[in-house]
Formats: C-alpha cells, sequence, structure tokens
C-alpha cells in the first residue's frame, strides 16, 4: 500500500470512480464532476450496482455500509480525501486544488469521515439510486462490460 488511502490495483478499468447512489451528497458530488469533465476522464459506478459492488469489495470497501468514494486513477485505487482532491484537482481550471495536499492526511481525513458518517443525516437520502442524467448514461458503469 503505497499510503492509508492509496494502493495499487489490477482493476481492468481505468478513471472509476465509485459512488454512493442513494446519498444525495455523493450524487450532486457526481453531478459535479461530469458537468466539468470536459475530457471525458471519468466513469462512475454506484456501490449499488453490481460492477460497483465488485470494485467496493477489491478495495475492501463494504458495500451495504460505505464509508468512502473510491477512485481508481491509473492503476491506482484512491480513498477518501485523496480521492476527492485527486478527481477535483484533473478537472479544467482546478488544478490548484491539488495544493490542498499539504494539509496533513491524518486532518484532511478526519473531515472526511465525519461528512461520510453524517451524509444522510445532513443531506438526505434518494428512494432509489442515482444514476444521472440519461445523457450520462455512456459514463455509469452498473454492470461488468
Amino acid at each position: 500500500m503505497a499510503g492509508q488511502n492509496r494502493m495499487a490495483t489490477s482493476w481492468p478499468d481505468d478513471g472509476i470512480i465509485l459512488y454512493d447512489g442513494v446519498c444525495v451528497l455523493c450524487s450532486g458530488w457526481m453531478r459535479f464532476v461530469l458537468k466539468r469533465d470536459r475530457d471525458h476522464l471519468f466513469r462512475f459506478t454506484p456501490i449499488q450496482s453490481d460492477y460497483g459492488r465488485m470494485l467496493a469489495l477489491a478495495l475492501h470497501i463494504n458495500p451495504d455500509d460505505p464509508d468512502t468514494n473510491a477512485l481508481i486513477w491509473r492503476g491506482t485505487a484512491y480513498r477518501q480525501s485523496d480521492a476527492a482532491l485527486r478527481v477535483v484537482s484533473l478537472l479544467p481550471g482546478l488544478g490548484w486544488i491539488s495544493g490542498l495536499h499539504i494539509v496533513p492526511r491524518p486532518l484532511r481525513d478526519m473531515v472526511y469521515r465525519l461528512i461520510a458518517r453524517t451524509r444522510y443525516q445532513v443531506w438526505g437520502r434518494h428512494a432509489v439510486c442515482d444514476l444521472g442524467d440519461v445523457s450520462w448514461k455512456d459514463r455509469i458503469i452498473t454492470t461488468r462490460r
């Protein structure tokens, strides 16, 4: 493991963001990224899908009680604040976000975990998994291709 929130992975796909599809905040995160990702660097998979569940299990994330999103980027799996910072810093005009890595990971992850633990109480839940706008259907993966 290259760090607490990074690990080498042999996952066959790249640019995959695992998210909690019933979480309103997480679905908002997905929409935020999709709207700004002009180069189509990322695709998404809800943890509630077959594909998302397989990825979660491969990354040792409990698919029935997820505590983090994850990113597969260039052979590395990122979790918690490392995943969020990596994604945002790759979006057009937001590269400066990578400078937030100067904040010690334990502090960043403490804030991340607090938000993750309270996300349903603060932002709510969808009744069904949010797969985004139909125009993004080619960027949402639910089953293994």
